[in-house]
């Protein structure tokens, strides 16, 4: 299959087993742990105390060398690939049972693929989430022993990781997911399961609304009933795993159920609770950089701090959580999914203009929690900024999503 043509959102040059798929906390810790911390005057300590601690093992991209040592230089908009691994770590397998004792289910895999996009003035953010089970090609990429590994023309997304092993695998996923979107990616960050935990430890849990009940004793072991939960450490992590018990059963909705819990933590991270807490930030922030594996571009000090600053203001109603548009793969269809690349342009192509967009798709994994803000002309009530045209930009049904600041609930299914 012929590679896509790179897409510059950016402008600085080139820029069915149950498995522990669902790292968003890990990814919105990164997110809007490190890159929210500023609002206080923590980003610039932590980032200088810490930084030593958070370039440890860093990774090699592609392209890094034309990556500009000042975002305000990447004109288009900032890209980082956010990465959960589902690797056993010797702290945590016990918890996992067959996942981390059976030597058929060994290796790593990129269960969670997080496209993160913060835009130029005004600041957006949208996060795109790439399913796991997305067949794309996986181009050749180098191993942990230095050797160039053969493409594969039509591979999980989830398996890049394992091909680029310990040392290279996320180079490997930067590489696919860079190939697939067609855009520059000047960052990438990978966090494991004990980062998960730890880091929803750090801010006291996150909580989540369940509409219908979700039962799925057979897999995550996670019950719960209709309401709202707060969950930390283990827990929180078996939410973000769960498939089985929610909307259909399969690894779009546990996508979309992903989404409930990252808003909610969305909504959090800019609480009092959080934010306006200095002692809670410098934990968070030590729990973040002590269990993430950067790219070599994001282990700068100062440019941590900037990403932070770009990210603190964004409202809510301007972060965007939305899942990669799929059809069912001909191949194999009702468990592995290909791109819907038609989709996939129209929003790169409102990214690339700064455009707001409006979600209009919805998986049946979720549900409102209230009623949503009605407002004819702009999403969820924003003010439209100085200079722009009031209308978003509404993205295709099979892009489905929402913004962080819709209450939605998980809607419990069949185990």
């Amino acid at each position: 299959m012929t590679p896509r043509t790179r897409r510059p959102v950016t402008g600085h040059g080139q820029l069915s087993r149950p498995s522990a798929g669902s790292q968003l906390l890990k990814i919105v810790g990164i997110v809007l742990a490190v890159m929210l911390v500023s609002g206080v005057g923590v980003a610039a300590y932590v980032a200088y105390d810490l930084s030593r601690t958070f370039g440890e093992g860093a990774v090699a991209l592609d392209g890094e060398e034309s990556v500009p040592p000042d975002i305000g230089a990447i004109k288009g908009g900032v890209n980082m690939l956010l990465v959960g691994s589902d690797v056993c770590e010797d702290d945590f397998k016990a918890q996992f049972g067959d996942r981390c004792s059976d030597p058929e289910a060994g290796g790593e895999r990129n269960d969670t693929n997080l496209l993160l996009h913060i835009s130029d003035n005004p600041r957006r953010v949208t996060v795109i989430t790439f399913p796991r089970d997305l067949m794309v090609p996986i181009p050749s990429c180098v191993d942990s022993e230095g050797n160039d590994t053969s493409p594969r023309e039509k591979a999980p997304l989830n398996e890049a990781i394992g091909i680029g092993g310990p040392k290279n695998g996320l180079a490997c996923v930067h590489r696919t997911i860079s190939e697939v979107s067609g855009l520059d990616i000047q960052f990438a960050a990978k966090v494991t399961w004990g980062g998960v935990m730890k880091i929803t430890d750090a801010i006291g849990g996150v909580d989540v609304c369940v509409a219908n009940g979700i039962s799925d004793p057979d897999n995550t072991g996670l019950e719960l009933g209709p309401g709202t939960h707060t969950l930390q450490g283990y827990w929180a992590l078996q939410f973000l795993r769960v498939r089985h018990g929610v909307g259909d059963g399969g690894d779009l909705s546990r996508g979309s159920n992903q989404q409930v819990y990252m808003s909610s933590l969305a909504r959090k991270m800019v609480s009092a609770e959080v934010l306006g807490n200095p002692g809670t930030l410098l934990k968070l922030a030590n729990t973040v950089m002590s269990n993430v594996t950067p790219s070599t571009t994001l282990t700068s000090p100062s440019l941590l701090v900037q990403i932070a600053l770009a990210m603190k203001d964004v409202p809510l109603d301007e972060i965007n959580f939305v899942n990669y548009p799929v059809f069912d793969d001909p191949d194999n269809p009702g468990v592995k999914v290909i791109p819907d690349r038609d989709s996939a342009d129209l929003l790169w192509a409102a990214l690339a203009a700064n455009e707001r967009i409006q979600v209009t798709g919805q998986r049946d994994a979720v549900v409102p929690a209230t009623p949503a803000p009605t407002d004819p002309t702009t999403p969820d009530g924003a003010t439209p900024a100085p200079g722009e045209t009031a209308g978003p930009v509404t993205l295709p049904e099979n892009i489905t999503g929402q913004s962080a600041n819709q209450e939605t609930c998980s809607n419990g299914g069949d185990s």
